[in-house]
């Protein structure tokens, strides 16, 4: 594969992937020098723009750098290697959400800063410690984009996550009327997913999301009884703040709004 070549199937790349395809295609890795130099020619050129350190985008005939568009997921994805995009973005790309936000979350094997590009705003975040090593893989499926692939939590995991940690999807609000978009979950993923996790709060608000929308699980009534079992021993607010009605089954006191899916008009 020529350069123009890996250029045009390669919207967005990461240095590492340059030097990976010149030294397949030179029959050996080039020097630090030989890669600066080409890397600053074809920005030099309008070919290429960076993106942030380490990582391009690849200009389509016809663009400028400064007007080229840069795919936001393809960014969070190579900016974070080995990451798995989650969350309000994880909504995004299985088209629930119910708002697109100028912000991409990535689940990271590590620790890193975010960083900000053409007014998107990219956060790296740490899995649940709970995970341990299938933190990046449980739930975790692939998907194309624009022909490259990016590893995504599955609409199963997302569910999970979002009710998990309404704080990175948007809030309340958003996580409850993009969910009521969901047309179908994995019972058995579902349910693997919340016993690794071991959150009994999450379980809970999981099962009453669930009892309310029955149609979404093959088998509701089996399901939802296994769920019970991780429920809190006690009673627990989801919102202490917010009060709400005990959910009896759960263990659980939910806010008003969860129970009527009615929201105040945002100021």
């Amino acid at each position: 594969m020529s350069l123009p070549d890996f250029f045009a199937v390669h919207p967005v790349f990461t240095r590492e992937e340059l030097v990976r395809h010149l030294a397949e295609t030179g029959g050996r890795e080039p020097n630090a020098s030989t890669v600066r130099a080409l890397l600053r020619y074809h920005q030099t050129t309008g070919r290429i723009l960076s993106v942030r350190r380490g990582l391009y985008a690849t200009v389509a005939p016809g663009s400028t750098p400064s007007s080229a568009p840069v795919d936001a997921y393809l960014v969070g994805a190579l900016g974070c290697p080995g990451g798995v995009l989650a969350y309000h973005t994880a909504l995004e790309l299985h088209g629930l959400a119910y708002s697109i936000f100028e912000a991409v979350q990535v689940l990271s094997p590590r620790l890193q800063r975010g960083w900000s590009f053409r007014g998107v705003d990219y956060r790296p975040v740490k899995a649940r410690e709970r995970l341990e090593d299938v933190a990046l893989a449980l739930g975790v499926e692939t998907m194309d984009r624009q022909g490259l692939d990016l590893r995504v939590t599955s609409v199963s995991r997302t569910l999970v996550d979002v009710l998990d940690r309404p704080d990175l999807s948007g809030g309340w609000e958003e996580v409850w009327r993009s969910l009521e978009t969901l047309k179908v979950v994995d019972d058995a993923e579902t349910l693997a997913y919340l016993e690794r996790l071991g959150n009994a709060t999450t379980s809970a608000l999981v099962g009453f999301y669930l009892e309310q929308h029955p149609g979404v699980l093959d088998t509701a009534g089996e399901t939802l009884t296994k769920m019970e079992a991780l429920r809190p021993k006690g009673r627990q607010y989801l919102d202490r703040q917010a009060g709400g009605r005990l959910a009896a089954r759960w263990n659980l006191i939910v806010p008003e709004t969860h129970w009527q899916r009615s929201w105040e008009e945002m100021p």
